[in-house]
């Protein structure tokens, strides 16, 4: 379970980090698209004209006549007149930005809604479109404080040596703002704006308020104003700190798992060297102890114990017979029948293994595998005649396997049993010597051959 939550750890790292690069990703695709998209707006009568500052919109458009103002007489049909007739206005026209992005770039049509005369414009370009007969005309004027009215073939009128341009109240022009260092038009940074003029000449007494303006204009937002992008960024400090934390314990988990592994073998070699002088004083229980070790791990693995349990299961099965180093090996490997005071001295082996493991503080209840492996499940066995489940789970564990191995080897007082007699005696004890769910776990261990009788 530990390898599979080990091997589970850097898939779990992986596909987060993968969630994290496409939510970053998918951050910057979706800045990329916003700051490609054309924005449109529209603005006449009040809300172009309006003197009252509105930031409704993202970007705005307000236009406003400076107070002086000229006449002049245009007598554009060659009639004598001599009063002034047209009045001068010099209109701002103010590009505001109200939001927390750059205005990449802008543009807008204006159509004044009636007939003016085009004096002047200023800091960027116009690109003029007059209705003639036959089609349209359109120029693109860079500057028009630099206007030659020779140069275009465009409808123009001069009063007073000044070059006018006429616009019908069908025609209309397109401001181009100016992105040179003098001018510096756009971008447009956030919460400012900038203010393009003309001046133009209408009847005296009117003025542009039927004009139109349309604007398109693109941003420049950072990836930082981005939620998805602090997102991700957060996310990925999270993921960095945890995969720092993950592998400083991974770390320390490996050396406390190798240090752990060198205890566990310096554990399992003593273990192993005291039991060797257990079997050596019996050749025909050599490996008893071992086996029996094994046999009672495997049971206790189908009742899904693991890890360590497993590990400690399999060391207190190992020296459940640790008490037999003080039996006399006249006894332990006498052929014929034990006389009762033998018999008394072999079952002593329980309670003298419980008091020598009583001073092993490494693993929990060690002792309980030596001094209760003898005990029955119906109460008749020794050295307490404890029944049932008053009886500790590993010394029934214990009893089984013990059981089994010393019927699958060759005694001095007899040959080993064959399967079917094993696992008759196991079916006939169950619920008297054996717990009956244990020997359940033994019996199929045999039968799927898991546990060999050969």
């Amino acid at each position: 379970m530990k390898r599979k939550n080990d091997q589970k750890a850097p898939v779990i790292f992986g596909i987060v980090l993968v969630v994290i690069i496409a939510v970053f990703v998918s951050s910057v695709i979706k800045i990329a698209a916003y700051n490609k998209k054309v924005h449109h707006v529209t603005f006449a009568g009040e809300s172009l004209f309006s003197a009252e500052e509105e930031r409704s919109e993202e970007v705005s458009v307000k236009s406003e006549a400076r107070t002086s103002t000229w006449t002049k007489c245009f007598d554009l049909n060659n009639e004598g007149l001599t009063e002034h007739n047209y009045q001068a206005y010099t209109y701002d026209f103010t590009v505001m930005n109200n939001t927390g992005d750059e205005v990449r770039d802008f543009s807008f049509k204006l159509n004044f809604g009636r007939e003016i005369f085009l004096m002047s414009a200023w800091n960027g370009a116009l690109e003029v479109h007059q209705n003639v007969t036959g089609g349209e005309m359109v120029a693109t004027i860079p500057d028009m404080r630099e206007f030659d009215a020779s140069s275009y073939a465009l409808d123009t009128v001069i009063f007073d040596g000044e070059p006018l341009i006429r616009m019908a109240a069908d025609d209309y022009l397109i401001y181009i703002p100016s992105s040179s260092m003098n001018a510096m038009e756009v971008p447009i940074e956030p919460w400012e704006g900038t203010t393009p003029g003309i001046i133009l000449y209408v009847p005296i007494g009117e003025d542009i308020s039927n004009a139109t303006i349309e604007l398109n204009y693109t941003f420049h937002r950072l990836l930082t104003r981005e939620p998805l992008f602090w997102i991700a960024i957060v996310a990925m400090a999270i993921w960095l700190i945890a995969l720092v934390i993950y592998v400083i314990t991974s770390i320390q988990i490996r050396k406390y798992k190798e240090r752990h592994e060198r205890d566990n073998e310096i554990i399992q070699e003593s273990i192993e060297t005291f039991i060797g002088f257990i079997d050596a004083k019996d050749p025909y229980t050599n490996g008893h102890s071992v086996r029996v070790a094994v046999y009672t791990r495997m049971i206790a693995e189908e009742m899904g114990y693991e890890g360590e349990e497993l590990d400690r299961i399999y060391y207190v099965a190992l020296l459940h017979d640790c008490g037999k180093i003080g039996v006399p090996d006249n006894i332990l490997g006498k052929p014929g029948r034990l006389t009762d005071e033998e018999f008394e001295i072999i079952k002593s082996h329980t309670i003298r293994g419980g008091e020598i493991l009583s001073h092993f503080k490494s693993l929990i209840n060690v002792g309980e595998g030596a001094l209760y492996h003898h005990e029955r499940y119906d109460g008749s066995g020794y050295p307490e005649g404890r029944s049932g489940e008053d009886i500790p789970l590993i010394a029934r564990m214990i009893c089984v396997a013990d059981s089994f191995d010393a019927m699958n080897s060759n005694r001095c007082y007899r040959k080993k049993l064959t399967t079917e007699n094993i696992i008759d005696e196991i079916e006939k004890n169950k619920g008297k010597q054996f717990d009956p769910y244990i020997a359940d776990i033994m019996l199929d261990l045999i039968k799927r051959g898991r546990i060999a009788t050969s």
